[in-house]
């Protein structure tokens, strides 16, 4: 395979994101997102029983790093996926672990 390696930018970005991604909430997170589905905080907080407050610090850093976005619709915020193949990425945790 030749394959272009990662410029330093890069590498740091993708670190990043596999920091963020690396807590078990936020991994439950993401695959209840996985589908395309766009959640509110109170929906995500009662599926993963946590605190609103927790299930909001955990989306705030999926979002600040760039993996989740969020749109207004009322008084919600609706979160989402910013990029679908974050799916790839968790079926390869499926299968590997």
């Amino acid at each position: 395979m030749n394959k272009e390696p990662m410029t330093p930018e890069q590498l740091e970005k993708a670190a990043n994101i596999l920091k963020a991604i690396a807590h078990p909430m936020r991994i439950a997170i993401l695959e209840y997102l996985e589908d395309g589905e766009k959640m509110t905080v109170t929906q995500i907080h009662n599926l993963l029983g946590l605190e609103q407050s927790t299930t909001s610090h955990h989306l705030g850093i999926l979002k600040d790093k760039g993996i989740l976005a969020s749109k207004r619709e009322g008084k919600n915020n609706l979160y989402y996926l910013k990029y679908k193949n974050i799916g790839q990425v968790l079926e390869c945790l499926r299968k590997n672990v």
